[in-house]
C-alpha cells in the first residue's frame, strides 16, 4: 500500500503499547481490504489523550485506546455507544463530518463473537463463572448478559470492585462470590478468566479448576506466545480451553467495521496474529 495525502491515520493510544499486536492485525486487514489507511501505535500520557483523540478524528482518522486510558476516553466522547455507556470504557473512536467524536467499546462485541465461535453456539441459559473485575471482565459480563447467560457468578480478589461491576452491568443476573472456598464443588458450563494473570509466563492460574465440580469449557482472555497457566491447567484437567487470541481478532474486526463501514477480512487478521507469535 502506498501512503499518500489521502491516507487515513488510525492509532492505538496507550502506555505501554510496544507489546500490542494491533498494528500487525489492522495493517494486514487494510492491505487485504485495499482501504486507504495506516495504523500505528502511539505511546500516550493521560494528559495528551484528549488532544490526540480529537486531532486524529478531525483529521479523518481515529483509532483504539488501550490501558490505562479506556475509562478516561469514554468521558472525552461526544457520542457514546450503548457498550460505552454500559461499561464506562471506550476502546475505539472516530469522527464524523460534523466534527463530533464517536466511541464504542468493541471489546464487548469481540467477546460475544469469540464466545459464539468457541462455544459453537449461544451461551443462553449457561451457568458461567467469570474471574476478574477490570475492563476485560466488564466487557465479558456485558457480552454474557447480552447473550442471556443463565446464572453468572463473579469472583475477584477485591470484593468491592466486583460488587461495583455487578451492579453497573449485571444487575440481578450476577452473583458476587466473596471467597474462593464458596466455589468448591460447583459446576459450570463455562469459566472465563478476565484477570491479568497469565500475561507473564510464570503467572499462576487465577483459580484451581480441580477444586470446582464439573467444568464444561474454559476461555482465557489472555493471549501471547506462551500458553497461559489457566489454559494449560484446563487442558490438563481434560477441559476444552481457548486463549484470548480470537477475542483480540474479533474486537479488532469490529473496530475495522466502525472505521470503514464494511466487513473486516478476518482471515487476514488471524494470519497476522499467527505470524506474530510464531516468529517472536
Amino acid at each position: 500500500m502506498t501512503v499518500t495525502a489521502a491516507t487515513r491515520v488510525l492509532a492505538l493510544l496507550g502506555d505501554p503499547i510496544s507489546h500490542s499486536a494491533s498494528p500487525e492485525l489492522q495493517n494486514a486487514a487494510f492491505r487485504k481490504a485495499r482501504v486507504k489507511g495506516v495504523y500505528v501505535a502511539v505511546r500516550c500520557a493521560g494528559e495528551d489523550l484528549r488532544g490526540l483523540m480529537r486531532g486524529l478524528a478531525r483529521a479523518g482518522g481515529g483509532g483504539n485506546v488501550t490501558l490505562p486510558h479506556k475509562e478516561a476516553a469514554s468521558r472525552i466522547l461526544d457520542i457514546r455507544s450503548e457498550a460505552v455507556r454500559r461499561t464506562g470504557a471506550c476502546n475505539t473512536f472516530w469522527g464524523d463530518d460534523a466534527g463530533r467524536l464517536h466511541g464504542d467499546n468493541t471489546d464487548v462485541e469481540g467477546v460475544r463473537r469469540a464466545l459464539a465461535s468457541f462455544m459453537h453456539g449461544p451461551t443462553k441459559g449457561m451457568r458461567v463463572l467469570l474471574l476478574g473485575a477490570g475492563g476485560a471482565a466488564r466487557a465479558s459480563l456485558a457480552a454474557l448478559v447480552e447473550e442471556d447467560a443463565g446464572d453468572i457468578l463473579l469472583f475477584n480478589r477485591t470484593l468491592e470492585r466486583a460488587r461495583a461491576v455487578s451492579l453497573r452491568i449485571g444487575g440481578n443476573k450476577v452473583r458476587v462470590i466473596r471467597l474462593a472456598k464458596e466455589l468448591e464443588g460447583q459446576k459450570f458450563d463455562l469459566v472465563v478468566n478476565a484477570t491479568r494473570l497469565g500475561l507473564e509466563p510464570d503467572d499462576p492460574s487465577p483459580i484451581d479448576l480441580n477444586a470446582l465440580g464439573r467444568v464444561g469449557q474454559a476461555m482465557d482472555l489472555v493471549y501471547g506466545k506462551h500458553v497461559p497457566a489457566f489454559v494449560q491447567a484446563a487442558e490438563e484437567a481434560g477441559i476444552r480451553a481457548s486463549d484470548g487470541a480470537e477475542v483480540l481478532v474479533q474486537q479488532a474486526a469490529v473496530s475495522f467495521e466502525r472505521w470503514w463501514g464494511r466487513e473486516a477480512p478476518l482471515d487476514a487478521m488471524r494470519q497476522a496474529m499467527t505470524k506474530r507469535y510464531r516468529t517472536q
